[in-house]
């Protein structure tokens, strides 16, 4: 099965804040007090970028499976060729030598569902986001479109997959859920830590080849 589903985003439409820490303690927390207690984890202090502040990630509660790091990865992409794998919650920036840049992600809980080669044929710094008419038809208390900024659930980057002009509705972006990195999180595109999202946006030129392996069992 190649790319054919839209990307539907989990930031706006979010699970409770509870839902995603840990610990048994959480079913008993209210919402506000779940959220409290993830910004004091995940977060420490806030960067400027753009006209625009995010908060910055304490990578101190982030596994160091999911950190941005060189690794070893046998692939036969040519060097920049960002690979996906769901399955196993990590992207990948190709280089020579079976060497790639690698990242922790998100992907939606039905990211399996969707793989084949794109290419990033858009990109945009804070981008604004406007939900598909599938999922307003869902949720019709989400807006009809949100301008770009801290609390757009695209972060402060998101790159845009096509395939033969046509867009795929599916995003690489940021989060502003941290606690999410690693797991199945939303319902379709995959999510990066904002500071890798920024990071990624800078080593990604337009044109850029982008291979999402199947996701077997």
């Amino acid at each position: 099965m190649l790319i054919d589903r839209r990307c539907l985003l989990g930031g706006v439409a979010s699970m409770a804040a509870a839902s995603a820490l840990p610990g048994g303690a959480r079913a008993a927390q209210s919402d506000d007090e779940a959220w409290a207690a993830a910004d004091a984890r995940y977060f420490t202090g806030s960067v400027a970028d753009h006209g625009f502040k995010f908060r910055r990630t304490n990578l101190d509660a982030i596994d160091d499976t999911w950190r941005r790091q060189l690794v070893q990865y046998s692939h036969q992409q040519r060097p920049g060729t960002i690979i996906v794998d769901s399955k196993n919650h990590f992207l990948y920036v190709a280089y020579e030598n079976n060497v790639a840049l690698r990242y922790g992600v998100g992907v939606g809980v039905e990211g399996f569902k969707w793989y084949g080669t794109a290419q990033v044929a858009r990109k945009q710094i804070w981008p604004g986001w406007t939900p598909p008419p599938e999922m307003l038809k869902r949720r019709p208390d989400l807006p009809h479109h949100m301008a770009g900024g801290p609390d757009n659930p695209l972060g402060p980057r998101a790159m845009y997959l096509y395939r033969n002009g046509q867009d795929l509705g599916y995003r690489l972006h940021g989060t502003l859920e941290p606690w999410t990195i690693g797991q199945d999180a939303s319902s379709g595109c995959v999510r990066l830590l904002p500071e890798d999202v920024v990071d990624l946006y800078q080593r990604t030129p337009i044109g850029t080849k982008v291979v999402v392996l199947e996701r077997l069992a």
